[in-house]
């Protein structure tokens, strides 16, 4: 059976027993009955879109006639599961610490979003305690640390409505890492290395201990003391932990845990001019703070395998490690990397971090998506190594099943052309939403002189019967003639905006801007409302003075 009449059978079915076929439901049925299928998830729900949206045009009687035509047998839609992450590792109630470890060049993105809401759900699960550590030594220079990003990424927690318990900053730790590395010193199991880079390389490629390695403690603290005190310049100094030189993995051989950096920290100034490195801050850092589990991306390995290195020598109690494969969201413009961004903002090419093309959460939270969604879409990729390319319609989809519950209808025409009734009509009574009577109506004005249809729709339908939403059939031309007061289910139904309307501007993902004239009635809408304008999509009212609304999606 092919994917087009999978997604038919089951559109029709979820249509029959829930008034409106669910993309996200029919995505599920499809996938489940043809697996093989998950290799071109995009292609699934492009085809289960469009076969949904034709499904959901047809009357009730419609669709149980065809579900007796093609013979599907019925089938008892379960009710949907909540999928459980799996349990952590030797975690007891209440004993459970874990932390955030955003690094503060940008705020949060959707990719970032996985993390926190991993461990928040873990932490909310065992009732244990979540710190929200800035993860703030100084990074490369093309991966500087952004002062705006620090309150960014906490606003972007709070939005997404996770729990931390205590913010920590590493900038204000370096005393700590001094110590510990100046113990590692005495222990003989770290050393400064004033070798070039290229000497250094060349020695991990061949497994060779450099001369710095066989300095004295004594000398190694002296030099450890020039490097805090300035006397040492940038670029010829670091600290190396002493591994094994044979060790399978170059990488691992002798890895630096601190280094100079001259720049400047937009937290604490040039006050310290040594930097640790990431997992030697951290190995000290997960032991202090009672760190019981860590959730970390699959590819930092070496960084699991320092902390383990460093707390053995210590001797200190381990936390467990917990890996979860790269998400990737399939969408044009969703990969764009906050360095690039940032030079984008800086030219004045994206407006801010709260561009669409930023796929910030703060662009998300513009768009009118909501917290929850984001947690649905995050908690039901599961917990896996697998690296996941994910199209960002299943993000749509959770979403739209949020806000469509929440969302008025309203009409707007963004390529308007003129017609005339032949029929005397001077207002109409529309509904808010055609699912949800209880929403109420309003009273739209027309002026059957003066009647702006999509020019699509003009030329794709001249000639021929179109319902005017919420007024009646006509035969469609410049100069349309009433036909009938009934709306037949197979006669096409277009909206229409007539005098008095109003100008509005939408802002697409891509960053470009769509003029449109929009009902009267929209200028009465709230800022940070969200609206479905027919055939365009969700909207996020913005600015209410110049009436630009933000694009969620269809």
């Amino acid at each position: 059976m092919k994917i087009e009449e999978i997604a038919l059978k089951y559109s029709l079915l979820n249509a029959k027993q829930y008034g409106k076929a669910r993309e996200d439901a029919v995505i599920k049925r499809v996938l489940a009955e043809m697996p093989e299928a998950k290799k071109e998830v995009k292609k699934v729900v492009e085809i289960v879109r469009k076969m949904v949206e034709k499904v959901n045009l047809l009357s009730k009687e419609e669709i149980e006639r065809k579900i007796s035509e093609l013979n599907i047998q019925e089938i008892k839609e379960e009710k949907e599961r909540k999928e459980l992450l799996p349990e952590l590792p030797d975690a007891e109630q209440g004993k459970v610490i874990m932390r955030l470890a955003p690094f503060p060049s940008g705020p949060l993105h959707i990719g970032n979003a996985r993390m926190a809401i991993l461990n928040d759900y873990y932490v909310k699960k065992y009732n244990g305690k979540l710190i929200l550590f800035y993860d703030d030594t100084i990074g490369s220079e093309e991966k500087p640390i952004d002062k705006e990003a620090y309150e960014l990424i906490k606003d972007g927690l709070d939005w997404l409505g996770v729990r931390y318990h205590e913010i920590l900053y590493k900038s204000d730790r370096l005393e700590i890492y001094y110590k510990y590395a100046e113990e590692l010193i005495k222990m003989g199991r770290a050393y400064v290395c004033t070798c070039s880079k290229e000497e250094i390389r060349k020695n991990r490629r061949l497994g060779v201990q450099c001369l710095c390695r066989g300095r004295s403690i004594d000398e190694n603290l002296s030099l450890f003391k020039q490097m805090l005190e300035g006397k040492i310049p940038e670029g010829k100094a670091v600290v190396r932990l002493k591994t094994d030189m044979k060790h399978p993995n170059p990488a691992f051989r002798d890895r630096v845990l601190l280094r100079i950096c001259e720049r400047e920290h937009p937290r604490v100034g040039k006050k310290y001019r040594v930097w640790p490195m990431l997992e030697f801050s951290w190995a000290i850092d997960d032991y202090l703070i009672g760190t019981t589990h860590i959730l970390r991306g699959k590819e930092l390995v070496i960084e699991d395998m320092m902390e383990e290195y460093i707390w053995n020598i210590f001797g200190w109690k381990k936390a467990k490690f917990i890996h979860y494969g790269l998400l990737r969201l399939k969408e044009e413009g969703a990969k764009l990397s906050k360095s690039k961004t940032r030079k984008l903002i800086e030219k004045g090419e994206i407006k801010g971090w709260d561009d669409p093309r930023t796929w910030s959460l703060q662009s998300l939270r513009k768009r009118g998506f909501q917290p929850e969604a984001i947690r649905n879409f995050i908690l039901k990729l599961g917990l896996s190594e697998a690296d996941i390319t994910m199209p960002v319609d299943i993000l749509y989809a959770e979403n739209r099943k949020i806000i469509d519950k929440i969302a008025n209808r309203y009409f707007a025409v963004l390529n308007p052309v003129r017609i005339k009734l032949d029929y005397n009509i001077r207002k109409v009574v529309v509904k808010y939403h055609p699912d949800y009577p209880e929403r109420g109506t309003r009273e739209i004005h027309v002026d059957p002189s003066e009647i702006y249809v999509e020019k699509e729709d003009l030329e794709k339908l001249k000639g021929k019967e179109a319902a005017l939403i919420g007024m009646f059939t006509v035969k469609l031309d410049t100069i349309s003639s009433f036909v009938s007061m009934e709306v037949k289910d197979e006669v096409p139904k277009i909206h229409w905006v007539s005098v008095p309307y109003v100008k509005i501007k939408i802002v697409m993902p891509n960053g470009s801007e769509k003029e449109a004239i929009a009902e009267e009635s929209v200028k009465y809408l709230k800022e940070g409302e969200i609206v479905q304008f027919y055939r365009v999509g969700f909207c996020r009212l913005d600015n209410k003075e110049t009436l630009t609304f933000y694009f969620a999606h269809k």
